[in-house]
């Protein structure tokens, strides 16, 4: 008997698919088949709301896909996005289902690595909340405002073609050099999922985290509790 995990999709569908894969193959390698179910949201909507800093209506949107996904046998839920993780105290405070927490992941990792002094790739949202104070035992060191406005340019270049750029890699590569030898930043979290079409923790070319990786982990436990 495993437990059934239900999928707030579509922010953004490369991501969503991408969990889908790793789940699907992880659960194979272990011997057991994934009760999965999956809802469709969009992703458009949803940047519009956190531009207008509307996390109420937000985090009633997701929960509304959320409440769908109980009613069809989600015993928790999960958002394969960083971004959208902005909200979950509001979406917490709206739905008694538990939520399979990214952040929550990141922390886990960063204190087994003893990691105190990191950096963030993705969104330009979620770079610019540093993960929202969620992260309470780490700093966060924020990009200089030309590196933050590139990384986000080259990360939704990524949304949007769901293709690499050798240039638009080179360029983080060197970002990334530039804040451990200038910050002293002991790692940067690939805190988007779509960089995955880029680049991962082997091959980036810099001390990485795939935050990722650690929830879908996280998602793998769950599935088979």
């Amino acid at each position: 008997m495993t437990s059934c995990v239900g999928i707030v999709g579509g922010l953004g569908v490369g991501a969503t698919i991408h969990y889908y894969e790793r789940i699907a193959a992880a659960c194979k390698a272990r011997g057991f088949s994934p009760d999965l179910v999956f809802v469709h949201a969009d992703v458009e909507h949803g940047q519009s709301l956190i531009r207008a800093g509307r996390l109420d209506a937000l985090a009633d949107y997701l929960v509304s896909f959320m409440e769908r996904l109980a009613r069809a046998g989600a015993q928790s839920v999960a958002m394969p996005a960083v971004t959208p993780h902005i909200c979950i105290g509001e979406i917490r405070q709206r739905t008694r289902l538990p939520i399979i927490d990214i952040v929550d992941s990141i922390a886990a990792e960063l204190r087994a690595r003893r990691l105190r002094r990191v950096a963030l790739f993705g969104t330009v949202f979620t770079m610019e909340g540093g993960l929202w104070g969620q992260l309470k035992e780490v700093e966060i060191v924020k990009p200089q405002p030309d590196e933050l406005a590139f990384i986000g340019r080259a990360y939704q270049a990524i949304l949007d073609t769901q293709k690499a750029d050798a240039a638009d890699a080179a360029g983080l590569r060197r970002i990334a050099a530039d804040l451990q030898r200038r910050d002293g930043v002991e790692a940067i979290l690939l805190a988007g999922t779509d960089l995955a079409v880029m680049f991962d923790e082997q091959t980036a070319g810099f001390p990485a985290v795939d935050v990722a990786r650690l929830h879908i982990d996280t998602i793998v436990e769950r599935l088979a509790a």
